[in-house]
């Protein structure tokens, strides 16, 4: 199946087009019949909020976990709702109980927000964090997971890994990384925020202990829908993050996890209750091949622009899905992503990434060839004229 094949999942999606969007990546776009949903969950709240929130939202909340968790090949009790991964990385970065000598290892290709949590923890409670480098380009499964390794100590207690990392778009092996770490008395915590809707999940096979992942990127779901899972043996280790009426529960459920993250207070759940309409839709609109045909696209888009520019691929196409980095010459990254969006309507990322400038290009369901050829012509002009680039 070629990508032009699929107009209808474009005519869906509500994004502008007088704007070439290649970063869903970033905040996800979500389609139509999502967004209705999302709006009729809403107007339902209003309509009988007291109702809605005061009766009725831990059965709404448990009703839309089963899906999500058939999904994600889990059960519905491993998973509660949070806004998105950050807080959900918080929340069990927070409740382990790490201190003085302690060690966290991650990689340097983790998400900024992520690494600002386990930086400010260890400026509360004097543990260390470890970002390990992985250079480029990718080898091998093996080859990874070694570099990785070698920044195991007797005092790593936690490893922090990105299932796909935001500014490489890389697919890592975690889990193979979780199976070692288990052996090795390891707590793993995965930050999937890519991975639901772009990869296919089972995380019971993953293995790790906690698994964090966004729903409003990739599978299309409102913004503010996003999932922290936990193995059962894990559960009693995590802390609310906010304390509220599920700690001590007046009617408490069977699980303690429930209790302290399904009810946080007045919030609008309604991102969380459109989670099972995002996934009826990318089924509906055979949505594996939607991925394939969009990473079809992403390849042919990643190997014109190192061709262009002069650059050679950071890994094989097997290591990533609908989002792909490409290492540009160096120059201002920032100046770059500004030109292409105010002079080009390109909606862009250009990362600077370890003293290296990337282009992080995503391909959902309503891009077309003619955005990359748009891409590809701005791009021309802009390093035909010498601009944004030095030696």
């Amino acid at each position: 199946m070629s990508f032009v094949e699929l107009p209808v999942a474009a005519e869906q999606f509500q994004v502008r087009r007088d704007i070439t969007f290649l970063n869903h990546g970033s905040f996800g776009a979500c389609p139509q019949p999502v967004f209705h949903a999302y709006q009729q969950w809403q107007r339902e709240l209003e309509s009988d909020p007291v109702e809605f929130l005061g009766r009725r939202i831990h059965g709404l909340l448990s009703e839309a976990r089963e899906p999500l968790a058939t999904y994600l090949g889990t059960q519905a009790n491993h998973l509660v709702f949070v806004h998105n991964t950050t807080v959900g990385v918080n929340i069990v970065a927070h409740s382990l109980a790490l201190g003085p000598g302690d060690e966290v290892l991650a990689t340097d290709h983790e998400y900024g927000a992520s690494d600002r949590t386990w930086r400010f923890l260890c400026t509360q409670r004097g543990m260390r964090y470890i970002n390990q480098p992985i250079p480029l380009p990718i080898e091998s499964e093996e080859a990874m997971i070694e570099h990785l390794w070698r920044g195991v100590t007797p005092r790593t207690k936690v490893i922090f890994i990105s299932h796909i990392t935001s500014p490489t778009a890389l697919i890592f092996p975690v889990a193979k990384i979780c199976q070692r770490a288990r052996e090795a008395g390891i707590i793993t915590v995965v930050d999937g925020a890519h991975a639901p809707g772009q990869i296919p999940l089972n995380l019971e096979e993953i293995g790790a202990d906690f698994y964090i992942g966004n729903c409003h990127k990739w599978l299309c779901a409102p913004k503010g829908a996003a999932f922290l899972y936990a193995r059962p043996e894990r559960q009693e280790l995590l802390q609310p993050l906010v304390v509220s009426w599920g700690w001590e529960s007046l009617t408490p459920s069977s699980s303690r996890f429930q209790d302290y993250f399904g009810w946080l207070g007045t919030d609008d759940p309604s991102s969380y209750l459109s989670v099972p309409a995002a996934i009826v839709f990318q089924r509906e609109q055979q949505w594996d091949a939607v991925r394939i045909a969009c990473h079809e696209l992403a390849a042919s888009a990643r190997q014109q622009v190192c061709e262009l520019v002069g650059t050679r691929p950071i890994c094989p196409d097997s290591w990533w899905g609908q989002m792909c980095s490409i290492q540009l010459p160096a120059g201002d990254a920032a100046a770059l992503q500004r030109s292409l969006r105010e002079q080009w309507r390109i909606e862009i990322p250009v990362i600077a990434w370890n003293n290296q400038r990337f282009m992080r290009i995503s391909i959902q369901g309503y891009n077309s060839p003619t955005d990359v050829e748009h891409l590809l012509t701005a791009l021309r002009t802009i390093f035909a004229a010498g601009e944004h680039t030095h030696s």
